[in-house]
């Protein structure tokens, strides 16, 4: 898991050349003026999913994990809290859904606060569960980069 800045998206960028992409895109776009949805940026390799909701209560939310996919997640507007944990031998709640990329876990975590700005990097061994409220809910504007793994 990564966690920082946007402007310090440079640091990460020679990890891959779809994350670079990936922060190029976020750094480049003016979200204000796309509907919110699935944006194609490389075919299946690389896509965005713009959303808005409001944040949740933890006890309303599973951890999840992917394993076709790295999120880049970021935040345009609002603040959320992040669970996050490792994967490491954990038994599932719900299966893979390999059709939507993703199985979900029934487990403690530690949070990590995004605010606008922020981005958390999430690779298919990081356990995550985003959207929960920080005090009281909000709506929260968010990108979701979705970086093929293969």
């Amino acid at each position: 898991m990564i966690f920082d800045r946007i402007e310090n998206s440079h640091i990460y960028e020679n990890s891959s050349p779809l994350i670079k992409k990936a922060f190029e895109y976020l750094k480049q776009t003016d979200f204000s003026k796309m509907e919110n949805g699935k944006h194609i940026v490389d075919g299946d390799a690389l896509f965005a999913i713009l959303q808005e909701y409001n944040t949740k209560n933890d006890a309303d939310a599973k951890l999840e994990a992917h394993r076709k996919y790295i999120d880049v997640q970021y935040i345009i507007s609002g603040e959320e809290l992040i669970g996050l944990r490792p994967l490491i031998n954990q038994t599932p709640c719900k299966e893979y859904d390999a059709e939507n990329d993703y199985v979900l876990y029934d487990d403690t975590c530690s949070f990590i606060k995004l605010n606008p700005g922020q981005f958390a990097v999430l690779f298919p061994q990081d356990l995550h569960k985003p959207g929960i409220k920080v005090d009281g809910s909000m709506k929260v504007k968010k990108v979701v980069m979705k970086v093929s793994v293969l």
